[in-house]
């Protein structure tokens, strides 16, 4: 082979690894996991999923755990309250980390959010169980909220996420203990979220997720030990 053609060959190929280097970098989880990575041991799952709010809440919470086709109630309740370990696939579907199988991310809702937030989640992962595409999956969810199928939060709904062992993606860890309000899609501007020196902070949802949340960091886990200043990372 000419010489000089050989070495434009190996500075391409070079070129394209680094290419392919930078691209796993920018998305290092691009696609499923084998679904054991997602899976916790039942127990463990339950203990985690209760950690999400104070004993005085999640010990009378229903309790989810993922099952085989998804998740299934392992702890009924009495107080309206539900407590379950989210996982990666309830990111926004373009976030880099839709498919991180370490994110662990223990939530409590109350009765209004169990009833209209928590299950476009639940259904979503039916749709992961049984191998939908990320497409398949929103065109599903456009149809949906066209169908009304998926409904605005209702007044009230709210989630405590405390949980000091939680693992919310690689960017944050755990972040900070914090409670969620959730209203229909509106702007951060109407709470004064993530302005200078607010403690609120903003997700003001997109067109697939027409919900804005607001988080409020609190001051202790749900174990009652005192969490790191909300600036200083969890």
């Amino acid at each position: 082979m000419n010489p000089t053609r050989c070495s434009l060959m190996l500075l391409a190929l070079a070129a394209l690894g680094h290419a392919h280097a930078q691209d796993a970098k920018a998305t290092p989880y691009p696609t499923m996991a084998p679904i054991e990575q997602y899976r916790i041991k039942r127990d463990d799952e339950i203990a985690l999923a209760r950690s999400a709010a104070p004993p005085s809440i999640s010990a009378d919470a229903e309790v989810l755990v993922l099952g085989e086709h998804g998740f299934e109630t392992a702890v009924h309740g009495t107080n309206g309250f539900v407590c379950i370990v989210e996982r990666s696939w309830a990111d926004p579907f373009d976030d880099a980390e839709f498919w991180n199988p370490k994110v662990r991310s223990p939530n409590c809702f109350n009765a209004p959010a169990a009833r209209a937030v928590l299950p476009q989640f639940l259904k979503r992962t039916e749709w992961v169980l049984a191998g939908l595409s990320k497409q398949e999956m929103i065109a599903r969810t456009k149809a949906a909220l066209a169908a009304n199928t998926f409904v605005a939060p209702e007044p009230g709904a709210m989630c405590y996420m405390m949980s000091e062992q939680g693992h919310l993606n690689d960017r944050a860890g755990h972040w900070m203990p914090h409670v969620m309000v959730y209203v229909p899609r509106a702007k951060a501007s109407l709470w004064g979220a993530d302005l200078a020196g607010s403690p609120i902070n903003a997700l003001e949802g997109d067109e697939l997720d027409p919900v804005t949340t607001f988080l409020i960091p609190v001051g202790h886990w749900s174990n009652g030990v005192r969490a790191p200043d909300q600036h200083g990372g969890g």
